[in-house]
């Protein structure tokens, strides 16, 4: 789906609050931060596999360390985590309307 630049920065502020907690050499990861890319999205990685920081935040808030996960920081400050690639693509196409 095609975005012009409008639209682009429209989706880069409506990301504010979101990191991507995962590390580019992986494939799911890398699915997730391409469709960002494709919806015109810049969301931060987190990389855990560069620092170990990252990789104990996530494994204290979900209890494993696998990536990709999506953190979703809410209005009312209750963090959400969303694990899984296909279901972080999905939300991201639905709340952001893309494909996936």
């Amino acid at each position: 789906m095609a975005m012009d630049r409008e639209g682009q920065g429209k989706n880069v502020e409506n990301a504010s609050g979101l990191s991507i907690y995962g590390y580019p050499q992986c494939p799911f990861c890398r699915r997730v931060l391409e469709v960002a890319s494709s919806l015109g999205l810049e969301i931060p990685l987190c990389n855990t596999l560069e620092d170990p920081g990252h990789r104990r935040e996530l494994e204290l808030a979900t209890g494993r360390a696998t990536v990709p996960v999506l953190l979703i920081e809410g209005q009312a400050g209750e963090p959400k985590w969303l694990p899984e690639s296909a279901d972080i693509v999905r939300y991201l196409a639905e709340r952001f309307g893309g494909e996936d």
